[in-house]
């Protein structure tokens, strides 16, 4: 949007310099993007007066020239055809920059005379593309700066441009009286009455105009008036001036007069060579396939739904985007009708949409105008076109109803303090809508019609903080809600996260983040995929459903990594899986992926393929970290996508796991295209029991004194039976003296026949009374034998 510092000047009554207005309009919302500053480029050049004029002795179209400019006589050497004595000229002193030839002008000899300075033409300082001679002022001061001469004499020269830029929800900004009014309710200056006596019709409008039943929501109203006699041609030079200035182009005084309240008012208005209109004007929805030829003089094809304005002829106007050329104005135009409608903005942005068109009235009515200042635009219109073009106006003929837009909301001047954070006064606050244009009844805030952007209450805080400046905003503490000091934000939860990471970390894990979403198919491999986690607007079709587990996204990126080359790896991730597509039904996961070998190959080092106690040693080393209790006993029966043989679920009873490692399934792991070995585990946090005592102390050192004791014994046992079932029997043989029983060797074979095996273990026994004696460690020996032999059939290995 742009506008000129007089045409705001127009409407807001005010002393304020144009940098207080500058920023004034970034920070109300209104972001300036750029002004065109013609004084401040003219700055340098001032007005001086020939004093003499001498034929150059070496040059015949060249003159010597004594030219007073406040600092006595200087010599100006000038080839100008009217440079000549007694003539006020603009004068470039030496080192001022020259913006229409790009030179900053110094001392110099030209023909062997030297020269101080430039006397300069208009195309020289950028004013018009003038430059047969110098330019002559018709007086002036000397010494006079030449911004100063101009504003004083034709101030339309210096007049700054401001270009803003306005978001979508500010289409009252689109007219040069909306930005006005937001300066005047900031206090920059106050409004200046604009209003115009209505203009009364003297004979009844022989144009008549209709709307369709089925268009009216799409048009809701249309007001028309045919003004006779009128003499159209080039506009009065302020209104040309106005206009180039915001880069449009004059064309006759009806249309320049259309486009003025465009960008005055934000109200488009079009206008029908009368004369070429046959029969009345009926506003309807378009079929389909009807042709219309605009102003643009391109043809277009109307699709079916669009809103057209038709006489007897066929489509004249396309309703809110762009008129006709059949019915345009020209010079030769003597009756005019003039059109102001109200169009739907969703409609307009179709139609403009389809066809490709972007007119500045597209651009108002898509956004919203004011419907209520649709009659008072045309009473407008009518007093311009008669002031400048003569003429008769009619009655004025309507169509529709004026669409109600009318609503209020409640202010909560207690509120509006509270969510902005300022200390604004509710007289304040008040003063504030009304200066807006809001009508205050009693707590009840009516809207006015050309704020289509006010919705609701949370508008109403909006208006009011931007107008008091968020820049006043002060920094302030939240108060404490309980004194002394405050309790911590994070949570236990939380810690075993920031725990669980530092260690996955430690252990040569790196961290991946990947998205909550996957595809069905993958979903589908680890228990997901179902109605209840599928998303109604997924992004891609590999994003179509809720994980259900961590490990797909790991090994959806080490297949990923292995594709480049990258076959060994380790990675791991902290996050919520989900169980359902309701609030709630997530959960957190610690998952951690090992794929391909150890190590790079080493002649020094050993490299062998990742392996299940790889796995079992980092999730345990986990678990540890956050906190887990030493003592779990591991379980068969995990989830199908684990390695049946090859997998071990951590509890701490048959119903309580905490988590799962193992080998991944090779049907899941060829589905994933990874290469093997592929192992994994699975930690679920919340699982874990809370610390019954919480202190942030440790806890006292429990130092053993008495000597430990290790017994080895070698149990042969059927090839069925399982280790942990081994170990467990015998830690229990006596819990309070057994510290450690493990695993260190299996045979299988030889003299042990058929379907045996022997498994041999270390138990260590720690004393806390008395040193133990030979008598008390056999009968402990002989409690492990007889609780092993019970549990698992297996007997002494002799």
């Amino acid at each position: 949007m742009k506008f000129t510092l007089s045409w705001l000047k127009d409407h807001l009554e005010t002393e304020a310099s144009l940098d207080d207005i500058l920023y004034a309009l970034t920070d109300l919302g209104l972001e300036v993007e750029g002004v065109e500053n013609p004084a401040a480029t003219l700055s340098e050049f001032i007005v001086g007066k020939v004093i003499s004029a001498e034929k150059h002795p070496e040059a015949d179209r060249l003159k010597v020239c004594q030219v007073e400019y406040g600092e006595g006589p200087t010599q100006i050497i000038c080839g100008a055809p009217n440079a000549r004595e007694g003539i006020t000229v603009v004068v470039a002193r030496p080192g001022v920059y020259v913006p229409g030839i790009d030179t900053t002008i110094g001392v110099g000899k030209i023909r062997g005379i030297e020269s101080y300075g430039m006397m300069a033409s208009e195309r020289e300082l950028e004013m018009s593309d003038e430059h047969t001679g110098i330019i002559e002022l018709p007086e002036g001061e000397i010494g006079q700066s030449f911004p100063d001469w101009l504003a004083a004499h034709d101030p339309a020269r210096v007049d700054p441009v401001i270009e803003i830029a306005i978001t979508p929800n500010r289409p009252d900004a689109l007219g040069v009286r909306g930005i006005a009014l937001d300066l005047a309710a900031r206090g920059l200056g106050t409004m200046k009455a604009r209003d115009t006596d209505p203009v009364q019709g003297s004979f009844p409008c022989p144009i008549s105009v209709s709307i369709d039943e089925d268009t009216l929501g799409a048009a809701p109203v249309f007001y028309g008036r045919l003004i006779r006699g009128v003499k159209n041609g080039p506009s009065p030079d302020w209104l040309q001036a106005a206009l180039r200035a915001i880069g449009l182009r004059p064309i006759s005084t009806l249309v320049d007069i259309t486009n003025f309240f465009t960008y005055d008012r934000n109200r488009p208005l079009h206008v029908f060579d009368a004369d070429k209109v046959k029969g009345g004007l009926r506003v309807h929805a378009a079929k389909g396939g009807e042709t219309f030829t605009g102003l643009d003089e391109k043809e277009y094809v109307l699709e079916p739904g669009m809103t057209a304005i038709s006489d007897e002829n066929g489509v004249e106007s396309l309703g809110g985007i762009m008129g006709g050329l059949a019915s345009g104005c020209t010079d030769e135009t003597v009756n005019v009708f003039v059109e102001a409608a109200y169009f739907d903005p969703i409609r307009t942005a179709y139609t403009g949409r389809a066809l490709k068109i972007n007119s500045d009235a597209r651009y108002r009515f898509e956004r919203g105008i004011d419907p209520a200042w649709t009659p008072t635009g045309m009473e407008h219109a009518t007093r311009m076109i008669l002031d400048l073009c003569g003429g008769e106006a009619s009655d004025v003929v309507m169509a529709g109803a004026m669409p109600d837009v009318s609503r209020a909301y409640k202010l909560d001047t207690d509120r509006v303090q509270s969510l902005v954070g300022m200390e604004i006064a509710p007289e304040t606050q008040r003063a504030t809508l009304e200066a807006l244009g809001f009508t205050l009844e009693g707590d009840m805030a009516h809207v006015p019609s050309w704020r289509p952007d006010v919705m609701g209450e949370a508008d109403l805080v909006e208006e009011v903080a931007r107008i008091a400046s968020l820049t006043k905003l002060e920094g302030r503490p939240l108060p404490r809600s309980e004194t002394g000091v405050p309790k911590p934000v994070v949570t236990p939860g939380q810690r075993r996260q920031a725990m669980a990471r530092r260690m996955a970390a430690g252990l040569g894990y790196n961290e991946c983040v990947t998205y909550s979403f996957i595809d069905q198919p993958t979903a589908a491999l680890f228990g997901g995929g179902t109605e209840a986690t599928e998303l109604e607007n997924p992004i891609s079709s590999e994003m179509s459903h809720m994980r259900p587990a961590l490990l797909p996204g790991l090994m959806q990126a080490a297949a990923r990594n292995q594709a480049r080359g990258m076959m060994d790896l380790a990675l791991f991730e902290v996050g919520p899986a989900f169980h359902g597509g309701e609030p709630g039904e997530q959960h957190t996961l610690i998952s951690g992926l090992l794929v391909g070998r150890t190590g790079p190959k080493d002649v020094r080092g050993e490299s062998r393929p990742v392996d299940i106690y790889d796995v079992k040693a980092d999730a345990e080393a986990v678990l540890a970290a956050i906190g887990a209790p030493a003592k779990v006993q591991i379980l068969r029966g995990a989830q199908e996508w684990w390695h049946p043989g090859r997998h071990g679920k951590i509890c701490l009873g048959p119903k309580k796991v905490l988590g799962v490692f193992g080998e991944l399934h090779p049907k899941v792991v060829a589905a994933l295209d990874l290469k093997g070995p592929v192992m994994g585990f699975t930690i679920w946090p919340d699982e874990i029991p809370m610390p019954r005592k919480s202190s942030a102390t440790r806890p006292a050192l429990e130092a053993k004194d008495l000597q430990a004791v290790e017994r080895d014994f070698a149990f042969v046992v059927d090839a069925g039976v399982e280790a942990l079932n081994l170990t467990n029997a015998a830690a229990g043989a006596d819990k309070a003296l057994i510290e450690e029983v493990r695993v260190f060797d299996e045979f299988i074979g030889g003299a042990l026949g058929e379907g045996k095996k022997s498994l041999a273990i270390t138990v260590r026994l720690q004393p806390k009374d008395a040193t133990l004696t030979e008598k008390d460690i056999e009968a402990v020996a002989a409690k492990i034998i007889a609780k092993v032999e019970k549990a698992t059939g297996g007997v002494l290995r002799g």
